[in-house]
């Protein structure tokens, strides 16, 4: 009898879960990582004997973080659903050099933040969690202390010391100083050589899986095809990220791309995405048409903010608005278009911070969870969902700041739902831009939308999210029917046998 119960429960449950709606993905690839980006230095600080003249009170100069902070908190990283993590320079800086871009040896870790050893296992550790490792290669520039800067025998290593007048003009962009830092001349083949021998010791040394490429634009293209032509060799898959200066503008990303960098960050988009996302009941015509064009959209490195620019909160903040709010909801758009969300550390406590090096505040770990929880569940269903990664995409409503669209991957649907608004928001898709007789299921708050007369009315509250997945109608089968009937005549049948025997023994 106890079994008989025990299979009827089980039947039971089993029509009660959820069709499986995933595509399997394939090998995986880079549109399908999300970053974590960290200013070491910033971060966490795990060893404090490499605390060399660090001042926790003092942006501007070493506050203490270092890798073995970093080894500390991959654990952390990894349950926020982070698969990469992107790292500021390593190399041996300058005095006060915190920020990793003022380099004094190419060979060399900084010893504020550990030794090469050190810096081997963060790699090591980071890999058995499944996560991969960028570090930025600086190839524009060295510290004015640099050794090379008062050999006479490298001269001819920097540009003319000149500044950068006209940012249109990609001469000076490529020849002039920045920051007043010696310029390098990528176009000397010494130079060259040195620059391609160092990044391919540092990928057989640590094992490292990409590289971001500070100052991107101030570097020539003939460089860089040489230069990922070389280090890509060495390791399958390597992956380049470019990072421009802020004031950059928008590049011609098909000629990075076919100089073999991977991906480029984007300002322009990152100033269209805070100015709708800041405030509510903003259009995304804007952020829509710029997936559309330039670079490889699933490639695309998308952000909101990074270690150069003032931190989203702010703005936030400026419009008077609630940060935990705004943040989930531009977060819900950064994981679920097309691209590779690149995450400011500090994002999942809405750190604020204002121009260099404010923006560069120490890492707090003991906030509210809330939008930590929120950024796991995003991550989630990124990682579950190839649509959301791989798929197409297609937008079904945008008015009044509530926007719907789809993204389709071999056969599996995504909905995404954004309500970016002052008010709760009504939309309803016909037949013609989702195949009726289906259903809508809500993988952040459990909403579930049905297709009544071929349509699906989508209700969703101000400030809020849903990722919807495109179902076949849940409910009981009649395949569980006849099921059910079987298993009642069984036990029907049970307990008239039991009955009988029980009857015979009394005779007995």
């Amino acid at each position: 009898m106890k079994k008989m119960t025990l299979i009827l429960i089980t039947l039971l449950f089993i029509s009660a879960l959820p069709a499986k709606a995933a595509v399997e993905k394939e090998d995986r690839l880079w549109q399908d990582e999300t970053v974590y980006s960290i200013m070491i230095d910033r971060f966490n600080n795990g060893d404090i004997h490499n605390d060399i003249d660090a001042n926790a009170k003092d942006p501007n100069v070493y506050n203490g973080g270092d890798f073995q902070g970093i080894i500390d908190k991959l654990d952390y990283i990894q349950e926020m659903g982070f698969t990469a993590i992107r790292l500021t320079p390593i190399y041996d800086n300058a005095k006060n050099g915190y920020h990793g871009y003022w380099i004094n040896d190419f060979y060399k870790t900084d010893e504020h933040f550990g030794s090469l050893k050190t810096f081997q296992k963060l790699v090591k550790e980071a890999h058995k969690r499944k996560i991969k490792v960028l570090i930025d290669f600086v190839t524009n520039n060295t510290a004015s202390s640099h050794p090379w800067v008062k050999d006479p025998g490298k001269q001819d290593w920097f540009h003319e010391k000149q500044d950068i007048n006209d940012w249109n003009n990609q001469q000076q962009v490529e020849n002039g100083w920045v920051d007043g830092l010696p310029d390098l001349n990528q176009d000397n083949p010494e130079v060259k050589k040195y620059l391609v021998d160092a990044a391919k010791w540092w990928i057989k040394k640590t094992d490292v899986d990409g590289y971001s490429l500070p100052e991107v634009n101030h570097v020539s293209l003939s460089f860089w095809t040489d230069f990922s032509k070389e280090v890509k060799k060495h390791k399958k898959g390597f992956f380049l990220l470019g990072v421009p200066t802020e004031n950059s503008g928008a590049l011609d990303s098909a000629h990075y791309h076919s100089a073999g960098i991977d991906s480029l960050l984007d300002y322009s988009q990152s100033e269209k995405s805070r100015n709708v996302f800041a405030t509510t009941n903003q259009s995304f015509q804007s952020l829509n048409q710029a997936l559309q064009v330039g670079q490889k959209s699933e490639l695309k490195a998308k952000f909101f903010d990074n270690e150069y620019t003032t931190r989203f909160t702010n703005d936030i903040v400026d419009q008077r608005q609630f940060p935990g709010s705004r943040w989930k909801t531009a977060l819900t758009y950064l994981y679920t278009t097309p691209g590779i969300p690149i995450f400011y550390y500090g994002t999942e406590i809405a750190l604020i911070g204002g121009d260099v090096p404010d923006n560069r505040r120490q890492m707090n770990f003991r906030t509210e969870k809330e939008l930590i929880e929120y950024i796991t569940k995003l991550a989630e269903q990124r990682s579950q969902l190839a649509s959301l990664t791989r798929g197409t995409m297609e937008t079904l409503y945008d008015k009044g700041g509530m926007l719907v669209y789809k993204r389709v991957y071999k056969g599996e649907t995504s909905v995404i739902a954004i309500n970016n608004s002052t008010k709760s928001q009504k939309v309803v898709l016909t037949d013609e831009q989702l195949a009726g007789g289906k259903e809508l299921r809500g993988l952040l708050a459990g909403d579930l939308v049905r297709s009544r007369d071929d349509q699906y009315i989508l209700i969703v509250d101000r400030d809020n999210s849903e990722i919807y997945v495109l179902t076949e109608k849940s409910g009981i089968k009649l395949s569980l029917i006849v099921s059910l009937v079987i298993v009642y005549i069984l036990v029907g049948i049970f307990l008239f046998l039991l009955i009988k025997r029980r009857k015979n023994r009394k005779i007995e």
